[in-house]
């Protein structure tokens, strides 16, 4: 009987909720229907005054400019002039965005100039538009480009509106007018809010008060509800954690890799396990006591924790050994590099109480389903690889797969080798020159790093740049570069008496680091070498990451004095507003273009491309590849301000450097077509050749 009236209650107040709910909804949205027939008869006003006063100077614009490409289109000159006649039309007006489209659906204007070019032709409400019906739609965007700039979490109205005359003739454009609705919104909802809050008070004190004389029988079932839980979930947690630690145990290890192998087959995907043994822990347990054992495997714990991924599992299976369960990875590189980081953050020193403990683990590695489909032997693939870890000398990983071993231990030996070389001076400068397509004279030249291996031998950066990226390396690498490139072009100036760039590259680890500009401005104060003699080189990838932390840190580059260009320009992902938001002085063609300008019209038409836009913003730019002089010709014609490759100088070592600077290269045609063109007006080429 109890359970039959509290159902007919919850009942009742279902029904009365969804009568308020579909009556709110009901006022809401003939409120919201009449503010869109309002705003649709300003936006329909708003464009019959456009039409009156603007439209006639600029309807035959809007004709032509399908003929147009969009680069041409977006230089026309009735752009602005549209822009500036629509200002005192929408003052004082909620218009914070308008499109001009012609009959065939191309945006002809826009105030946000990134739209100009694209097609609206299947717009429902573009064509209803052309039809010559106005047609409206209310959304709500999180953000959005307005005249003035972005606005976010706003409600706005779009219309269509057609562009005619008078009534009766035909259209001849569509308008589109976009209006910011967000306050006549935001008082509709606080109407209806007022509205359903009245309601829904009324009859809150009604249940409220059906609802106090249960209260307490309906606190005392809680009560005992929770205390139940509570022991049930301890007791769950003691059957599953370790205590030690606070780490799964062995049963749940083995309950979580039961559910991974299914998810994992029912997918198609793989699945790692890293077996984890703390290498001569009995030695801690023997000589300090149980107590400090504890205390070294909660540090242990806590490493592993912040050395694997957020996704990546750890457990404790006892004693000393714990395991990883990794799922989705890719391939073994992922696990791998994974025991890496786990194999570093262990490796660090511990202290307990007054002794100081080298702590280090030896990690077998097996992948599903490559190695086993059986969770058993899987792990037992895994603690195997473990011990044969041990076997080679602990402080390692290895995988089950015996042929993997050998590339793995190979890599890590490339690792322990690099990082030898940075501390016994075993990395040098290369330097390949710049020569300035005016002169002929070496005007800059670029920084190129090599390993000179005692064994090896000189050893090219594709060999092992890509190491350092991956272990991290190339951070305090490539601060020595920028250190010895500023402190060598500064002994070149001293010496020559004549200014000398020199270009570094920056590599996206080291783009992304803190310590970048310090150590620009360090390597520069260091040696005393002008800022404007030092170019540091970025691919286009480092600027689409984070456009906005690009800007900034791009700009505080340029504050110190040093020029900025973008390398291999072309192959990338560089949106080409970038260029003009970036503060870039130099653009370098990439010498893929390059090579094929005589045999490719493609490469010889983004050739062509490259230059034209880079010299429109005031950008210098540089070809690199140049091996033959029908390419610098072919370059030199378009106005490249400098020129790299074979047919000039191969990368030179820093002693060999100095010959170079007293040679004049003979650059076909270069002094007549740059002084032909007039481009030595401009600043930035300025820059570059004196």
């Amino acid at each position: 009987m109890r359970n039959i009236l509290r159902y007919s209650q919850l009942i009742t107040l279902a029904v009365l909720i969804a009568v308020v709910a579909a009556l709110s909804l009901l006022h809401r949205g003939l409120v919201v229907e009449s503010l869109v027939q309002s705003e649709t008869g300003a936006s329909v006003a708003f464009t019959k005054a456009f039409a009156n006063a603007i439209w006639p100077r600029h309807e035959q614009f809007v004709r032509q400019a399908r003929s147009q490409p969009r680069t041409a289109l977006l230089a026309r000159p009735e752009i602005a002039a549209i822009e500036d006649e629509l200002r005192p039309l929408v003052n004082g007006l909620n218009v914070v965005k308008v499109k001009i489209y012609d009959l065939n659906g191309l945006t002809v204007f826009s105030t946000d100039r990134g739209q100009i070019g694209e097609h609206k032709s299947a717009n429902p409400g573009f064509r209803r538009a052309r039809d010559g019906y106005a047609a409206s739609e209310i959304t709500y965007r999180d953000k959005f480009d307005a005249w003035e700039g972005e606005l976010s979490e706003r409600n706005i109205i779009a219309t269509y509106v057609p562009i005619h005359l008078h009534e009766a003739e035909p259209v001849e454009g569509v308008f589109e007018v976009y209006r910011d609705v967000t306050e006549l919104m935001a008082r509709i909802e606080r109407e209806q809010r007022r509205i359903v809050g009245g309601v829904l008070g009324g009859m809150a004190l009604v249940w409220l008060a059906v609802q106090l004389v249960l209260a307490h029988y309906r606190r005392r079932l809680a009560e005992g509800e929770r205390q139940r839980k509570a022991q049930e979930e301890w007791i769950q947690h003691q059957a599953y954690h370790d205590p030690v630690t606070a780490l799964p145990n062995r049963a749940a290890f083995t309950r979580q890799l039961a559910e991974a192998v299914r998810r994992a087959k029912r997918t198609g995907s793989q699945l790692a396990i890293l077996f984890l043994d703390l290498d001569l822990f009995k030695r801690v347990n023997d000589s300090l006591g149980h107590d400090a054992g504890d205390r070294l495997l909660q540090v242990a714990t806590e490493r592993i924790r912040q050395a694997v991924r957020e996704t990546d599992l750890v457990f404790r299976m006892g004693g000393d050994e714990f395991t990883v369960l990794l799922e989705n990875v890719r391939g073994p590189e992922e696990p791998g590099a994974v025991a890496s980081r786990v194999l570093e953050a262990l490796a660090e020193p511990v202290r307990l109480d007054s002794h100081e403990i080298a702590v280090t683990g030896s990690i077998g590695i097996s992948i599903y389903p490559r190695d086993e489909v059986l969770e058993e032997r899987l792990v037992k693939s895994a603690d195997t690889a473990m011990y044969r870890a041990k076997d080679l000398g602990r402080n390692r990983y290895a995988f089950f797969a015996p042929e993997m071993n050998a590339r793995v231990e190979h890599q890590m030996q490339m690792e322990a080798a690099l990082r030898r070389a940075l501390k016994a001076g075993e990395f040098v400068l290369h330097y390949q020159p710049r020569v300035s397509a005016v002169s002929g004279a070496t005007t800059c030249v670029e920084a190129l790093l090599r390993w000179n291996h005692p064994d090896w031998g000189l050893v090219e950066p594709a060999r092992f740049v890509p190491i350092l990226e991956e272990t991290g390396l190339i951070v305090p690498v490539g601060a020595w570069v920028l250190a010895e490139a500023c402190r060598q072009a500064k002994s070149w100036q001293s010496a020559a008496r004549a200014p000398l760039r020199v270009s570094v590259n920056l590599s996206s680890r080291q783009f992304r680091s803190e310590g970048l500009l310090e150590a620009v401005n360090g390597a520069l104060r260091e040696c005393g070498l002008p800022p404007r003699l030092l170019e540091l080189e970025l691919t286009e990838s480092l600027l689409v990451d984070n456009v906005e932390y690009a800007m900034d840190l791009l700009h505080r580059l340029k504050a110190l004095g040093a020029a900025i260009s973008i390398d291999d320009f072309g192959t990338g992902y560089c949106s080409l507003a970038y260029l003009k938001r970036f503060p870039i002085d130099i653009l370098k063609i990439d010498r893929s273009f390059v090579r094929d300008i005589g045999s490719s019209a493609k490469d010889a038409a983004i050739v062509d491309a490259i230059c034209a836009l880079a010299h429109s913003l005031d950008i210098a730019v540089v070809a690199e590849g140049v091996e033959h002089g029908w390419q610098a010709e072919y370059v030199c014609a378009r106005h490249c301000a400098e020129l790299q490759g074979y047919l000039f100088s191969r990368p030179l070592a820093a002693e060999d450097v100095p010959g170079a600077l007293a040679l004049t290269y003979t650059v076909p045609r270069a002094a007549a077509i740059h002084s032909a063109a007039g481009i030595l007006a401009s600043p930035t080429v300025r820059l570059l050749t004196r």
